[in-house]
Formats: structure tokens, C-alpha cells, sequence
């Protein structure tokens, strides 16, 4: 295959080039653009509508002087429940990500002066709905200490209580946990993470769980996972291998009704594709409910003979969670610096911190169980209702309804007779005419 890079060449259009472009492009573009000034006029109607004391606030503040400050380069992790923001990474059409309320609450205490000048990388994206109990991020903060005694016990104890300043401007949602000191500036939460963990939870329903932990070993090497994901090829990505070392499905919680045991899939890997989690959710859900074979999973990974990837429905993004992230060991390098080997590579916790994380979590626990169990009792009073004035009828098992549309179709279609998606090469051509994308020899 031809290398291909994104084509970075600038938006604003030549008169000459608006006259190559087809029809069809130009129609395309006026909607985009009409799409994003709809966009534009929001974003605008909402600040000049919105008059936040707060704001008006922190304006009038004297700001922070940075320059009379110390910094340090840390790993910061924090845990968020994703459902109600759109995703993790800041846009341009919102202010509901995590990213920006990451940013605000940053910048609000005075640890970073900037997002430009903070030196940031964060471990993983992820999409709207999507949560995570260990999301990570490298960048530099405001410290009290200089750079020579910053890996000293003294200055680890005493520095400033990160976690437990941010918490008290982030939403209830989004909670810092701890923070790791570090040596290189240079150190990345995104390149220097070796591996992530992800868990996708969902009641057992009607499903056989045998034959998803069958189809699961079939997922574990090095694939090409483009049958298996939202192929990105617009943005550059047109290399779809990658290695999974845990496919697994373990218990969740009991129910006194087996219907609703919770389990939950859980992967591991260095790196992920768009969507490809919940494509593979899909899938093994389908394959729970005896749709498919375990042996679907090896009909999509096999490219040679299954080039087009089959249409079917995407799984719910409510029950996915970045779970776990690991890193590598930092490399000990740096000369003349003072240091204390045993507290580097170390989380730093804070007792009071830690306890009012968990308060919150159980609030959140309490509130989701309450809602649940009266749910619950619903369902239990009309399945009872149903059993005794319709005994003949068999029993309803249609909890997984709403985690993918694919599930419980009387109409099911198997996924190799289904319409097929175009093939790489296809999209590769699609994108190279609208010059979005270009060919190197």
C-alpha cells in the first residue's frame, strides 16, 4: 500500500480550485459550512446570554504570576462518569467534555497558566457516554518547590494538595484520585503508557455466556481489526492491526434473578481503534444470543477473504469504562539531579481526598441502586402479572434490548449476508479525490 498522509493544505479555497470541485463537493461543503456557522451562532448566543458572576469574578482577580512560580511534571489521574458530557476531548461545538471543565478547573486554582504552556498529553480519548476509573494525563503544574528538591520526601509530602484543590471546582462527575511525580519533562501519559484496560458491563439476559468467553479467545494476538471498528480513514488512519492480550468475561454482581446477573468484558491492550470496543460488543453480543458462531469473530479478522466489513449495529456507549492504564518505568538518566529513588514512580494519595471520592462514588452507587431496585419492583410485579394471566406464553428476557439494536430482532440477518461497508482501499480513493488525503510514492 502507498503511504498516505492527511492533506494539512489550508481550508479557504482558490476561486480556481472551487471550479475543480464536482457538484456533488460543492454541495457537500455548503452544508458543512452552513453546519458550522449554525455552530458558531450557538457557541456565540450562549456566551453573551450567559453572564456568570463567576466569570465577571475572576476577571476583575489580579492574574497569577506565573513567572515568580515553580514547576513540576506529573502524571495526574482522575476517574469521571461519562454519560451525560460528550465525550472527553474539548470541541468546538460544546463546553460538556471533560477536557474543558479539566482545563477550567486548572486554570481556576492556578496550577497551569495555559493548556499551550502546560506541557499536556492525556493517556486516552474517549467518546461521548464513555466513563473511565483510571483516565491519566501528563503535564506541568504549579509547585512550591524548586526542580532540585522536587523528588525529595519533604517536597512530595508537603506539595500542594493537587488533587484535593481541583476537586473542589470540577463537577461532581469528574474527580481527581492522585498524582505521580516524575524526573523527564519529557515523560507522556499518551506514549509511555504500555497498556490499557477497558470494561464494558451488561446483564447476563438471555444470552449464553459460554459461548462469549469462547468467541473472546479468538479476539486475543495481532489482528487487523478493520472489520471491528469505525474505519477513520478521513483522519489518516489506514493501519488497523492491533494486539489484544486480555479478552475475558468476568461476574459482576448477583441478582436473585439470574436474568439480571452482571458481568462484564474485559480487555486489554496497547492501543484502540475508533469504536472498536463497542463493534466487538456488538458482535459478541450477537453471538451470545446463538445469532452467530464464536467462529464469527474469525470470518471478520480474516481480511484476505472478508475485505468489507458488514453493517450492523454499534453497542451502547453507557456501559463502557476505561478501566486501567499501566506505564513504564521512567527512565533514570538525568545527571546532577538530587532524587530520591524510592519516591519516584510513586502515586501520591491523600487520606481526606481518597475519603471524600468515595463518598461521592457512593452517592452516585445510591442513586443509580435506588432507581434500579424501584425499577425492579415493576418488573417483578407485572412479570408475575404476566405468568399467571398468560401461562402459555413463554417468558420475556429483553434486558438487552437497549445496549444493541441488533438484539432480539425477529428479523435478524446474518452478518455475511448483510450489506457491506466499502473496503479501505475504497475510502483511501474517496478521501484522495476530495483531496483530504494524499499519496506518497
Amino acid at each position: 500500500m502507498d503511504k498516505i498522509k492527511v492533506n494539512k493544505k489550508k481550508k479557504n479555497l482558490t476561486p480556481e480550485e472551487l471550479n475543480e470541485l464536482t457538484k456533488e463537493d460543492l454541495v457537500e461543503r455548503i452544508i458543512k459550512l452552513e453546519a458550522y456557522n449554525k455552530q458558531l451562532k450557538h457557541i456565540i448566543e450562549k456566551k453573551v446570554n450567559s453572564k456568570d458572576p463567576e466569570n465577571e469574578n475572576e476577571e476583575r482577580k489580579r492574574k497569577f504570576d506565573f513567572s515568580k512560580s515553580h514547576k513540576r511534571h506529573v502524571l495526574l489521574k482522575f476517574c469521571y462518569l461519562g454519560w451525560n458530557y460528550s465525550g472527553y476531548v474539548v470541541q468546538d461545538d460544546t463546553i460538556e467534555t471533560i477536557e474543558y471543565y479539566l482545563f477550567k478547573a486548572l486554570k481556576k486554582v492556578c496550577l497551569i497558566d495555559s493548556r499551550e504552556t502546560s506541557n499536556y498529553n492525556r493517556c486516552g480519548r474517549t467518546d461521548k457516554g464513555v466513563s473511565a476509573f483510571d483516565q491519566v494525563v501528563s503535564l506541568d503544574l504549579r509547585s512550591k518547590f524548586e526542580f532540585k528538591d522536587q523528588l525529595t520526601e519533604e517536597a512530595i509530602n508537603g506539595e500542594i494538595n493537587y488533587c484535593s484543590l481541583l476537586n473542589k471546582v470540577l463537577p461532581k462527575e469528574i474527580r481527581a484520585i492522585s498524582w505521580m511525580p516524575l524526573i523527564s519533562s519529557t515523560y507522556s501519559a499518551r506514549f509511555d503508557c504500555t497498556d490499557r484496560t477497558y470494561r464494558y458491563f451488561f446483564p447476563r439476559g438471555d444470552m449464553d455466556i459460554n459461548l462469549i468467553e469462547e468467541a473472546c479467545k479468538n479476539l486475543l494476538g495481532s489482528h487487523d481489526f478493520r472489520n471491528l471498528c469505525k474505519m477513520d480513514v478521513g483522519n489518516g488512519v489506514v493501519n488497523y492491526i492491533r494486539r489484544i492480550d486480555v479478552a475475558t468475561i468476568k461476574e459482576g454482581p448477583k441478582h436473585e434473578t439470574p436474568d439480571y446477573d452482571m458481568f462484564y468484558l474485559e480487555i486489554k491492550g496497547s492501543a484502540f481503534l475508533w469504536h472498536m470496543i463497542r463493534c466487538i460488543v456488538s458482535v459478541l453480543f450477537l453471538i451470545g444470543e446463538k445469532k452467530e458462531s464464536p467462529d464469527v469473530i474469525k470470518e471478520l479478522l480474516d481480511i484476505e477473504n472478508n475485505e468489507k466489513k458488514p453493517q450492523y449495529s454499534l453497542a451502547s456507549e453507557i456501559p463502557l469504562n476505561l478501566f486501567f492504564c499501566n506505564f513504564r518505568e521512567e527512565s533514570l538518566t538525568e545527571d546532577d539531579i538530587p532524587r530520591n529513588i524510592d519516591m519516584a514512580n510513586k502515586w501520591v494519595f491523600g487520606e481526606e481526598n481518597l475519603r471524600d471520592i468515595i463518598t461521592d462514588l457512593q452517592e452516585h452507587w445510591c442513586d443509580a441502586s435506588v432507581k434500579s431496585a424501584m425499577v425492579f419492583e415493576m418488573l417483578r410485579v407485572l412479570n408475575n402479572e404476566y405468568s399467571t394471566r398468560y401461562p402459555e406464553m413463554p417468558k420475556i428476557v429483553k434486558q438487552m434490548k437497549s445496549l444493541n439494536r441488533d438484539c432480539n430482532r425477529r428479523d435478524y440477518i446474518k452478518l455475511s449476508d448483510r450489506q457491506k461497508c466499502s473496503t479501505l482501499e475504497e475510502r483511501i480513493d474517496h478521501y484522495t479525490k476530495k483531496r483530504k488525503l494524499i499519496k506518497e510514492d
